[in-house]
């Protein structure tokens, strides 16, 4: 199975830590764009993210990961595996700050820039109604546009929205939401394969989302202990030799661990620790 992954980019990293981290380790070859997993009858094919939709599309590779903006903007036919919940991000209409527009309808006719002539110009023919707007296509430094007087208006991606703000530009419309997403040809022979990919992805999403807290309570206090970490389904709950007390394992939600543990302290839980996941199967 031919499985295409972006080459570089701010997304190549957090790709390269997933796919590692589920268990598909690898060869690649300084300068080889071509690597062969290790363990799987999977070849890893590095290519720019822009180009991946459409070759998962033709047939060419048999799964990919790239951006759902890269999908529309391909017009590719694929089928959407899984979302990764990595590179969120909005393609938005920008205009220059000084300009105060509110009404991107304002906008319609005008001079646009960007790197997403096909999405833009769907998205503006439905405001039009006079005037025909007219795209320029560029590669990068879109948000340059406007400062340089090639455009009135640009079309093009906003994470935190620094670089739109340091190009004086502001956010007059959203066209779409945007994330990286795992896609596979309709038509691959490899199901059982992708589908495999697919549960080791999820597997390792949910290992990032999870810590696991594991602590000794008094036994008097364990219910107020399991409505503080009531688990996926339910906490794990051990006697210890002392009667009285009891440990307890269950998974919580990273982003609230601290509190978690603030808490079970507060109810005199003791010798409480918290460990990453590095993979899992769970539902």
């Amino acid at each position: 199975m031919l499985f295409a992954v972006p080459k570089k980019g701010r997304l190549h990293d957090k790709i390269m830590e997933m796919i590692k981290g589920s268990g598909i380790t690898f060869t690649r070859p300084p300068r080889v764009d071509i690597a062969v997993c290790n363990e799987l009858p999977i070849t890893l094919v590095f290519l720019p993210a822009a180009d991946i939709a459409a070759y998962v599309g033709e047939g060419n590779v048999d799964l990919g990961i790239t951006g759902e903006d890269i999908i529309e903007e391909a017009g590719a036919t694929v089928e959407k595996v899984m979302d990764l919940g990595i590179g969120r991000c909005r393609l938005s209409v920008q205009a220059p700050v000084a300009e105060k527009i509110t009404d991107v309808k304002v906008l319609a006719g005008k001079r646009i820039v960007t790197s997403f002539p096909n999405i833009s110009e769907k998205y503006f023919a439905g405001l039009e109604s006079g005037q025909k707007t007219r795209f320029k296509t560029i590669g990068g430094s879109v948000e340059a546009a406007c400062g340089l007087g090639l455009a009135d208006a640009i079309v093009d991606l906003v994470e935190t929205g620094t670089t739109m703000r340091a190009a004086g530009l502001e956010e007059v419309a959203v066209i779409m939401h945007t994330q990286s997403v795992l896609i596979a040809n309709p038509k691959s022979p490899h199901a059982d394969l992708i589908s495999l990919i697919k549960k080791r992805f999820q597997g390792f999403i949910t290992a990032q989302r999870f810590v696991m807290i594991t602590y000794n309570v008094p036994r008097n206090a364990l219910s107020k202990a399991e409505l503080i970490t009531p688990g996926k389904r339910s906490p794990t709950v051990t006697p210890l030799e002392d009667p009285n007390w009891c440990a307890v394992q269950a998974l919580v939600d990273k982003k609230k661990s601290a509190a978690v543990m603030d808490s079970l302290e507060d109810i005199g839980a003791t010798d409480i620790l918290v460990s990453a996941l590095l993979t899992s199967r769970m539902v």
